[in-house]
């Protein structure tokens, strides 16, 4: 039998996985909090088909976004949709953590069924407000309905707070600071790791909309040019100023969430400034300012956002060599239904 009170060596969590959203992120944070490490399941696509219909990221995009996740210690592909007691043995693990939510097989059966008589089953709470279906939804109906200006800071502060947590999922590790609008100060919410002196801090900023593997291979490339990454996330006005239509997908508080998660990220500044300014520069002591080449140019109102960076000679572009756009995925998701 096994001992409910310390920590398991290994434990299993799995899914589909796909278009992975901050509520994933989220139960894999409290998955990785039952042991310590983390062995998460994927899916293939014929699994999915059959008892979901087809998935809207391919499993190898679906098997690198979950090895992005912070908490993640180990992804085993293809894994069954039902899980298995032969599958937690086989894998060494414990026990396996699932939300509070049931998932059923195309012929209606609990896919926890055996783990779950077995005693070898834990639950964690579901995250309320997101899901992948919710998600689609707002896409096929063009809603507005889910933005909201700034009153989501003090709702969402203890989200963040929780989804900043180090890869133990333990104590605080990315930073999140926010840009207040009068006098653009920024306030600290989330106490992370600081950089260390002499570190190349890099900077890159977006809207990150439908967080997708685009995105993470663009994070880890700027990552890789340095040894602290701080990750600017505009807000919903500025984003919908220059992508128009119901721009963005998930509001601030969401893409917040759902960057937050990622393996390369080190700090987050929410409502992060258009303009990558002087003073925005020496306030992070920047050392290089990345943009991605796949990324189309915008201007507001004629002024270059990167005129900064590139007069002081610390602009760079950099290639993710994906192809994946938000707008891809908006494309696959009409085609899918």
């Amino acid at each position: 039998s096994i001992d409910m009170t310390h920590k398991a060596e290994r434990v299993w969590a799995d899914g589909c996985y796909d278009m992975v959203h901050y509520g994933h992120a989220n139960q894999l944070r409290q998955a990785k909090t039952f042991g310590k490490k983390l062995i998460v399941g994927v899916h293939n696509d014929e699994e999915i088909a059959l008892h979901k219909g087809p998935p809207v990221f391919t499993e190898q995009e679906r098997y690198r976004m979950v090895r992005g996740i912070k908490w993640v210690d180990e992804v085993v592909e293809n894994a069954p949709y039902c899980t298995t007691v032969e599958t937690l043995d086989k894998h060494n693990c414990d026990f396996c953590v699932h939300g509070d939510d049931i998932t059923r097989t195309a012929d209606g059966r609990d896919t926890y069924d055996e783990v779950k008589t077995a005693g070898r089953y834990r639950e964690c709470k579901r995250t309320e407000g997101v899901s992948t279906t919710d998600l689609v939804g707002r896409m096929l109906l063009l809603s507005r309905a889910h933005f909201s200006l700034e009153e989501w800071i003090v709702k969402h502060q203890d989200e963040a707070k929780t989804l900043a947590t180090n890869e133990h999922a333990d104590s605080p590790w990315t930073d999140v600071s926010r840009f207040t609008k009068p006098n653009r100060t920024l306030e600290e919410f989330s106490q992370g790791n600081k950089p260390k002196p002499g570190d190349k801090i890099v900077y890159v900023s977006g809207a990150f909309d439908l967080f997708h593997i685009g995105h993470l291979c663009f994070l880890e490339a700027a990552r890789a040019l340095g040894d602290y990454l701080i990750v600017g996330i505009l807000n919903d006005h500025m984003v919908n100023s220059y992508k128009g239509g119901n721009h963005p997908i998930m509001n601030l508080n969401e893409r917040v969430l759902s960057v937050l998660a990622y393996k390369p990220v080190s700090q987050v500044i929410i409502g992060a400034p258009y303009d990558v300014t002087d003073e925005l520069i020496e306030q992070f002591n920047i050392t290089i300012v990345a943009q991605g080449s796949r990324v189309p140019h915008h201007e507001v109102d004629g002024v270059d956002p990167f005129e900064a960076p590139k007069r002081r000679g610390i602009f760079q572009m950099i290639d993710s060599h994906n192809e994946m756009t938000t707008e891809i995925i908006i494309q696959r998701i009409f085609e899918n239904r």
